[in-house]
């Protein structure tokens, strides 16, 4: 029998229920679609992990991107922090597909298994049992997306260059999609969390990676891992959407960024 990572943060992070949960995606991305008709392609996508009231509007803004891509992109390799399991390197799963409301999505196996030659990926389950930053962008990834087959790797302890290295064997071409999952500061006051997520976006923009560390991005390390891959290759960085839970659904005494980022 195949093994399945089921979902583990549904009514948590996002509903549980499918056709509430394709509903709630479905608004996201129609409000995000009317500000990208002229846009281009990405080959990689920043976006936030949070609850779906909280940051799935600016996901969203990135993911409507994607619509163009729908049967073009083939393989998604999902990048994100560890924030249950202290790790080091990179966890790899041994299942043969994650599931979610919306349905199962096949894991690649042959890609997987290549990337698990590399000393910093190792295959372990644990940190990939109860982590949110992955599995909250699985819906979002099958609503704009067809048939396609997921790498999906927890990030803990690892330098830009052993994240790099992972992409740089997966990078492939227009088939493959890498995303990076990440929120910006945490528990900052409003006007705070503004100038420090302005910050970051910039460095995210001038691939900066020396400039972007745990306490403005909890996703740093992956997301470093893409900007040092970047400015090694060419591409371009830009934000699309930022904003905090301020601007969604909190108060703004204490505040989390989210952020939307494009590279092309």
């Amino acid at each position: 029998m195949p093994r399945i990572r089921p979902p583990a943060v549904t009514d948590m992070f996002y509903p549980a229920d499918a056709q509430e949960l394709q509903g709630m995606i479905e608004r996201y991305l129609l409000e995000a679609a009317e500000d990208t008709e002229a846009a281009s392609a990405p080959k990689a996508l920043i976006v936030p992990h949070a609850g779906y009231v909280y940051s799935g509007s600016v996901a969203a803004s990135a993911y409507a991107r994607l619509l163009p891509l729908r049967q073009k992109v083939r393989r998604v390799v999902l990048l994100g922090p560890s924030h249950r399991v202290p790790l080091l390197g990179l966890a790899s799963s041994s299942a043969d597909a994650f599931s979610t409301p919306l349905g199962t999505i096949p894991l690649d196996r042959k890609a997987i298994d290549a990337i698990e030659q590399l000393p910093q990926v190792h295959r372990l389950d644990e940190p990939h049992a109860l982590e949110h930053s992955l599995e909250v962008q699985l819906p979002f990834l099958q609503s704009v997306l067809d048939d396609f087959k997921l790498v999906p790797l927890v990030v803990g302890d690892a330098s830009p260059s052993e994240v790099a290295e992972v992409l740089e064997q997966l990078w492939d071409g227009p088939e493959t999609l890498i995303v990076i999952s990440s929120d910006l500061s945490h528990y900052h006051d409003y006007d705070t969390a503004e100038a420090l997520d302005s910050a970051t976006s910039n460095a995210i923009e001038q691939l900066q990676a020396e400039e972007i560390h745990g306490e403005n991005a909890c996703g740093s390390r992956a997301v470093n891992g893409l900007l040092y891959f970047a400015r090694r290759h060419g591409l371009h960085g830009k934000t699309i959407d930022l904003r905090n839970s301020g601007d969604t659904a909190g108060s703004r005494d204490r505040v989390v960024g989210y952020g939307a980022y494009v590279f092309e």
